[in-house]
């Protein structure tokens, strides 16, 4: 579909459906801690986005860009007859569910965002600037700058550090999860090469604010500032209060408090 190949499972055969979208260095069992939760509700899709694994290392034309996962997203909710369905994403999952509601609103029932890294919208304030310049210049250029030189390793500490605001995280990780990591070394460096301008593309704030469907934003409490001020920046467009912290819980909340992230979720899902 789309022009390529998504590995993907749909479990629970009753409810409406959900789909969960992951973010970067992620694939489909980043929702492990998800699927048995939703689906004695819901039925739940999960799935790898295109060049995560174990879907094949694709190489082609295309660029990494919110919009591209969206329509990959649509070819499969379209595949499968799932639409419209309730729209779950963590991270650039939940930049590509922006774009999926923006391009597709007829197949999203409502939208589940976990701090989308919409960076330009830092550019507001003076302090959020100061941000967006330290995530640039201290994240995504260095994490580039070592996949160039040919050391993904460096790549991905300096990002996945970076991105999560866990300074030494990726040394402490297990060895079962240092070499889950290295598995994205292929996707990564997709994302890192791509044209910036449309992996992290502005979004139209009045556009957004034409959104329909019910919105839930949701923030961890131990996430970066940059995530909080992003966040408030959407829900200011989006025309929506909805924003609920989850406790103990950083930019990966789904995995890092799933008890309190799972009741949250559904019971926003039961209301919608």
């Amino acid at each position: 579909m789309n022009e390529t190949v998504l590995h993907y499972r749909l479990t629970g055969d009753r409810g409406t459906p959900v789909v969960f979208v992951h973010g970067s260095l992620g694939d489909l069992d980043d929702w492990r801690a998800q699927e048995d939760a939703f689906s004695h509700e819901h039925r739940v899709l999960v799935y790898s986005r295109r060049y995560h694994p174990p879907n094949a290392q694709q190489s082609d034309a295309r660029v990494y860009s919110p919009a591209l996962h969206a329509e990959d997203l649509a070819a499969l909710l379209q595949a499968l007859g799932l639409g419209p369905a309730h729209i779950v994403g963590s991270g650039y999952g939940a930049y590509t569910a922006l774009a999926l509601a923006a391009e597709h609103p007829n197949l999203v029932r409502s939208l589940v965002l976990g701090e989308p890294p919409v960076v330009l919208f830092l550019g507001h304030t003076p302090a959020g600037d100061t941000l967006r310049r330290a995530f640039l210049d201290g994240v995504l250029d260095p994490a580039r700058a070592a996949f160039t030189r040919g050391d993904s390793v460096s790549g991905l500490r300096l990002f996945g550090d970076g991105v999560n605001g866990s300074a030494g995280g990726f040394d402490n990780l297990t060895p079962q999860a240092r070499a889950r990591a290295l598995a994205h070394s292929f996707e990564l460096r997709r994302e890192l090469f791509a044209d910036r301008r449309e992996y992290l593309p502005a979004l139209d704030c009045t556009g957004l604010g034409r959104l329909v469907m019910p919105v839930l934003l949701l923030q961890g409490d131990h996430s970066p500032r940059m995530y909080h001020i992003i966040t408030s920046e959407l829900g200011h467009c989006l025309q929506s209060d909805t924003v609920i912290t989850i406790p103990t819980a950083g930019h990966l909340m789904h995995a890092s408090n799933p008890a309190s992230y799972n009741a949250i979720v559904l019971r926003y899902l039961a209301a919608h």
